[in-house]
Order: structure tokens, then sequence, then C-alpha cells
């Protein structure tokens, strides 16, 4: 593992809605010191979902507040539940946290940078954003959003970053040309995302398309995005025949260890990799919402994420389990 979870209880200090279908939680570790941490930090909350213990993972809004951690969270009916336990809550609720961690390469020897965001995918660009203008003022941000009302913290950024924030709401008929503006930036920018997946493979295209060097771009997405539709699918283990329905709320990575195949994970959201098992068959089609593997990859689908991919129909795994080796 990359890094050991460093779990406390928090208390769940206040809440605000920040835009329909999105709000904010103050969350309060006991004996919490206000230090700062790197850019793009998350933690992990300890939820329950159907009566059942998880583990769901939430960027840091902003940096350091000292206040407790601040996350947004987007409550989505197709969710695997995270968000409808989150919102369940009440001023004064316990629950456990870890300290953050972040995943998100940022390089400060840059003189520009442009951030876009999509959605929810807000959220670790805020902190994102303050640091960065400590550094140079050549900080842009692009927010693309369904709604106006959907553009959660928009004031605060527009407070913050003047003219360089624009929102594209789709319900105004207005749209990010993801090509036009990197065609645009000067020359050695860096571009942070965060946003989709569509939104992203969209991004990378883009970016490839004009010529920009890959290690310019950084970014993060969040596991509930993909192509197709959340629904249960069956994953039949190699060897044994043996078929587990994975339903829609739980992850593939949940349902083989609770039905005793170990299956090694870290980050849980589809960026390190430690989960990815070996895909032998597949009668259906792989819905790849990681960020570890490459477009190439995903193509040939040999291996996925077992703690974000998805899938309609069924896979055919190999665990790497042998009975003669029991």
């Amino acid at each position: 593992m990359r890094f050991e979870d460093n779990w406390s209880t928090a208390t769940l200090v206040s809440t605000r809605d920040l835009a329909p279908g999105i709000r904010e939680f103050v969350l309060r570790p006991d004996g919490y010191v206000c230090v700062p941490y790197p850019v793009g930090s998350h933690i992990k909350l300890s939820v329950h979902i159907a009566g059942q213990p998880d583990v769901r993972s939430y960027s840091l809004v902003g940096e350091a507040d000292p206040r407790g951690y601040r996350i947004a969270v987007r409550h989505a009916e197709d969710s695997r539940g995270g968000s409808r336990y989150l919102w369940s809550l009440q001023p004064g609720a316990r629950i456990d946290v870890t300290s953050p961690t972040s995943l998100l390469q940022v390089g400060w020897q840059y003189q520009h940078y442009c951030l876009v965001a999509g959605g929810i995918g807000i959220t670790p660009l805020v902190g994102a954003a303050q640091a960065l203008l400590r550094r140079t003022p050549n900080v842009s941000l692009h927010y693309a959003v369904r709604s106006i009302g959907d553009a959660a913290y928009a004031d605060e950024l527009a407070t913050l970053l003047g003219d360089r924030f624009s929102v594209y709401a789709a319900d105004q008929a207005q749209r990010l040309d993801l090509a036009g503006l990197f065609a645009e930036l000067p020359a050695g920018t860096a571009v942070l995302f965060c946003g989709p997946m569509r939104m992203l493979d969209a991004a990378r295209s883009a970016w490839a398309a004009c010529g920009r060097a890959p290690a310019d771009l950084s970014y993060e997405t969040f596991g509930s995005s993909g192509r197709l539709s959340t629904e249960p699918f069956k994953v039949r283990l190699r060897g044994s025949g043996e078929e587990i329905v994975v339903p829609r709320d739980r992850s593939m990575l949940d349902v083989l260890n609770a039905a005793g195949h170990e299956v090694m994970a870290d980050c849980r959201r589809g960026e390190c990799g430690v989960c990815a098992i070996d895909v032998v068959e597949v009668e259906g089609e792989i819905d790849h919402r990681d960020v570890f593997f490459s477009e190439e990859q995903k193509h040939e689908s040999r291996k996925l994420c077992a703690c974000v991919s998805r899938a309609h129909g069924v896979v055919t795994i190999d665990t790497l389990e042998r009975a003669d080796a029991l």
C-alpha cells in the first residue's frame, strides 16, 4: 500500500445546501489540529449502506479550515448509497474519518495553470486555485455544469479569480469547448482536471490533438461516473465457475471480498491500480471507470479495476486463487 489510513472519530459540525442536490458537510475529528494538507486531498468516511459498514472517499474543499474537514456531496440516486447516508445525518452525528491523503500530482514549476471542472468535480479544485494563486497570478478556472443553479462555490471562486473564472451552464446553451480552450493556452501551461469520465475522455483527446505534453495534464475523476448506466451484473470465477451478482449499489471489490475472495485495494477511487483483476471473458460490455489504465488497455479489457469499474452482462475473471494452493 502507498499509504496507511489513519482513522479517527469526527463530529458533523454543520451542513449547508450549496445547490439543489449538493450539500456541504463540515467534519471535525476529535483532537483536530488545523494543519495544511496537499492539493487535491481527500478523506475516507465510514458509512452504512443497507445496514452494512462501507467506506467512501470525498475530496476536501478548499485549504485547511479551522472548523474541520469540508466536503461537498451530490445526492445521487444512481450512486452506491454513500450520498444517501450522508444526507441522512444531522449536525452532532458521529462518523469515522481518515486523515487527508492526495493522489493528484501537481507540478509547481509552471508559470500558467488552467483548472477544468465538471459538476461536483469542482470540489478539489477550490483548494488548488487557492494554493496556486499564492505562486502565480496566471490561474484560470473553467467550470461546466448542467444548470447555473448547480454551480457550487461559484460566488467564492468569482471573488477569488475575478474574470479568470468562467462558468458554462448547459441550460443556458453554454458549452465548454475543450479543444478551443487548450489550443489558446500559452505554451507550457499545466492543466488540472476533475470531472465525470466522459468529460475526462474528451479532455484527454483534445489535449493530445493539440500536441500538448501528456505530463502537463493532471486529472482525477469520481468512481460513480461511467459510460454505461449503473445496473447489476454477474462476475464468474475462472476455474470454479462460481457466479456472483454485483448489485447496483455495491462495487465488485466489496462483493468479491464479502464472498471470501480477497482482493487487495488501496485508493478505492480507480487511480492506483492495486485492485486490478485479470479479465478472462466478457459476455456483454465492461464499463471502465478508472483513470489508471490507458485507453488502449481499456479497449483490450484484459484487466479492470474492481473498486470502481462495472459491466453490463457477465464478466469472467481470474482472481489467481488455486484450489491446490490452499
